[in-house]
């Protein structure tokens, strides 16, 4: 993992006794001081800074950069002593850019520090004032915590955890089984309780410890209909976008990875890496067959200069973009896939390599892993990722988050009624209806989209509280099914049904007092609302694979989810990605205007079904193991869950009854975090006494213990 970590607090420290002393002993409080490293000393002369860190600025306002950063990866631009700019990631702007950025930040301006190609955080020092900066997916998120009279940041949520000492949050991880893709249930909380996360567009900004959240992105109105938009000119939006994303990491500096300690017999070069966990140098692609994951490995091989590994560096394809296809020798259904993955990788600018895996690789085979900054449903499947990103490449593009952004959430349908644009529901309608095969499906589906168009935002979670209340969980079969249950301002999650009935009844008053203070609701229109949060839930869970399945000096990039893409993406028209096939249509333009014409047949044709084939092979074969892990959960111990109804619908997935397969991940990736959560024995921060941690306590068993965690 890496992160950054800092704190605002309430006046300069001078000293022992000084005016500026705040904290507590190591914690920085009565009788601490700053330390000439940026950390703080308490009475016994322990000095508090974060494990593996460094310092990019000292006090009174700190900021560490932890974990195993690149040189290129944090960059530190000065105006003078105390107006400064940290941009820690890839990011494509020149430091002459940077130095304009912190000027229009120092004016208060703060959209043109997330304006620049690439995936990255920025944090702007003027004075005593900070601005840390979150991005638009929520990829990545800043925290922060009440601590010190002051206010302590960061990238990841257990450094100010261990910092405070939190206990978990109940509310908020009950929120996450019952109702995960909708923000007013899980509001700004975190796992632990006192750590907040800021929402997605939106920056902290702390002044002498005084914090304040402020968006920097224009929302749709719900009154005014939006802007017409071109859509021609809007897809070469996205073109452009994506060209620039791709053509920031080509032009970040190569990376070769630890050098090889030497050959094993019987082993290639190809193998002996894999096996020691070590990526190729250089950088590669997936390459899955998919439109997403083939237009980026497309445009990398296609952009001038050097896009693949390096010469002399184990494979001998120098100038050669590493492409890499996962074949699960376990689940068929994906022949047609991996045949246009080949067409693709016939391109002479392209290196090859298929990853074979068989019920090994399965989800729930492998269920040991590292600690995760928060819980997400991935932690089931991350070995399975990180068979396929062992023989990847120094730096690795991947496809994430092209659904969530370029196609339409169901809901938009009544953003389209709304806007008085109803002839462009024909073909979308046309679609499920052929789908599905009944002749009343026009009706059904245009009388949930008007129903929803006319539903006040507090009257939706009003009646969301009232399903959870009542334990009223409808199962959607089919497209059709699963488009109409979309059509609401929210929705149970697929866990909701396993949970105790004091678990949902925390949710509903969650959801009812968020209603209540947000009024009118969010300022947008429902379609625009489902989408948003279900890109900032996806974003969350590929931030869990990330470091699940990490590899060591392995970068995995997501340039769907950069700022710039996601505003290039958020412009399309709605009319066009509502129509059947957007997706692939939309990429297979931005190739061809890129100079890609000649696309295999059936490019863009959707697969998922072979996912929830695997998910049910991978519960069966670990189905005795999965029992095990609730004979006594903790999900138990803290009254989410009762233990014997888990293991009767784990019985019940097993031999093959039609139960929500992804709300049982949700539920053993929850129980896997908590065990590895509990089980740490480390810290994030040295100096703390008794090396403080967070949840100290661990889970004492109770029948409810869920708290509010508004």
């Amino acid at each position: 993992m890496r992160w950054l970590v800092g704190w605002s607090s309430t006046a300069a420290a001078t000293g022992p006794g000084g005016p500026g002393t705040s904290g507590a002993g190591a914690y920085g409080g009565p009788g601490a001081y700053a330390a000439e490293d940026g950390g703080r000393i308490g009475h016994d002369g322990e000095t508090l800074h974060p494990v593996g860190s460094q310092l990019l600025w000292g006090d009174p306002d700190p900021l560490w950069a932890v974990g195993d950063w690149r040189s290129d990866e944090v960059r530190v631009v000065r105006a003078d002593a105390r107006t400064r700019i940290a941009v820690l990631g890839t990011c494509g702007a020149t430091d002459e850019q940077l130095r304009v950025g912190l000027f229009a930040a120092r004016g208060g301006a703060l959209r043109h520090l997330t304006a620049w190609p690439g995936s990255y955080t920025a944090i702007v020092q003027v004075d005593r004032r900070i601005t840390v900066c979150g991005d638009l997916a929520g990829a990545r998120p800043v925290f922060h915590t009440p601590w010190a009279g002051g206010t302590a940041y960061a990238t990841a949520a257990l450094p100010l955890a261990d910092l405070i000492e939190a206990n978990l949050d109940f509310g908020h991880l009950a929120a996450l089984l019952a109702a995960p893709d909708v923000p007013a249930a899980v509001q700004d909380s975190t796992p632990y309780d006192g750590v907040r996360r800021i929402p997605p567009g939106h920056a902290l900004i702390l002044r002498a410890g005084a914090r304040e959240i402020a968006g920097y992105e224009q929302v749709a109105s719900l009154a005014v209909a939006a802007a017409p938009a071109d859509p021609d000119s809007a897809v070469d939006g996205v073109r452009d976008a994506l060209v620039e994303a791709v053509r920031a990491r080509l032009s970040a500096p190569r990376h070769v990875p630890d050098i090889d300690p030497g050959p094993v017999p019987g082993m290639g070069p190809a193998e002996r890496r894999a096996a020691r966990g070590m990526p190729v140098p250089g950088i590669g692609a997936d390459l899955s067959g998919g439109p997403a994951s083939g237009t980026l490995a497309l445009l990398a091989a296609g952009l001038p200069g050097m896009p693949g590994t390096l010469l002399g560096h184990g494979t001998g394809a120098g100038e050669r973009l590493l492409a890499v296809t996962f074949n699960d020798l376990a689940v068929g259904g994906r022949e047609a896939e991996l045949e246009r993955a080949g067409t693709l990788a016939a391109n002479p600018r392209l290196h090859h390599v298929v990853v074979t895996g068989g019920e090994e690789t399965l989800p729930y085979a492998d269920l040991d892993g590292p600690l995760t900054d928060e819980p997400g449903p991935s932690l089931v499947t991350a070995a399975r990722h990180r068979a396929r990103l062992a023989a990847g490449s120094a730096d690795h593009f991947t496809g994430y988050g092209a659904r969530q952004v370029l196609d339409a959430h169901p809901a938009r349908l009544a953003d389209l009624l709304m806007d008085r644009k109803r002839r462009h529901l024909v073909r979308p309608v046309a679609a499920l209806t052929k789908a599905d095969g009944s002749v009343l499906v026009p009706a059904r589906v245009y009388g949930a989209a008007r129903r929803l168009a006319r539903t006040p935002y507090r009257a939706g979670l009003d009646g969301l509280a009232e399903r959870l209340m009542h334990r009223r969980f409808d199962d959607p079969g089919g497209a059709v099914g699963a488009s109409l249950a979309a059509l609401a301002w929210g929705g149970p999650g697929p866990a909701a049904r396993w949970l105790t009935g004091e678990a949902l009844a925390e949710v509903s008053v969650r959801l009812q007092s968020t209603a209540h203070r947000a009024g009118g609701g969010p300022g947008q229109r429902p379609g625009d609302y489902r989408a948003r949060a279900a890109l900032a839930r996806h974003a969350a869970d590929l931030r869990v694979l990330e470091q699940a399945a990490e590899i060591r000096s392995q970068r995995l990039h997501a340039p769907f989810l950069d700022n710039q893409v996601v505003r290039a993406c958020r412009a399309l028209p709605e009319t066009l990605r509502v129509q059947p096939g957007a997706r692939a249509a939309i990429l297979r333009t931005v190739l061809k205007s890129s100079g890609v014409a000649d696309l295999p047949p059936g490019w863009g044709t959707p697969t998922q079904a072979t996912a929830t084939a695997a998910a049910r092979a991978g519960l069966r074969l670990a189905a005795d193991p999965l029992i095990a892990l609730f004979d006594a959960p903790l999900l138990a111990d803290a009254g989410l869950i009762e233990a014997r109804v888990v293991r009767k619908a784990l019985r019940a997935a097993a031999a093959g009854e039609p139960l929500p397969l992804d709300g049982l991940a949700d539920l053993i990736s929850l129980e896997l975090w908590l065990r590895r959560l509990l089980s740490r024995r480390g810290t994030c921060w040295t100096g703390t006494p008794a090396r403080a941690r967070a949840v100290p306590a661990g889970i004492a068993p109770q029948r409810r213990a869920v708290s509010s965690g508004g």
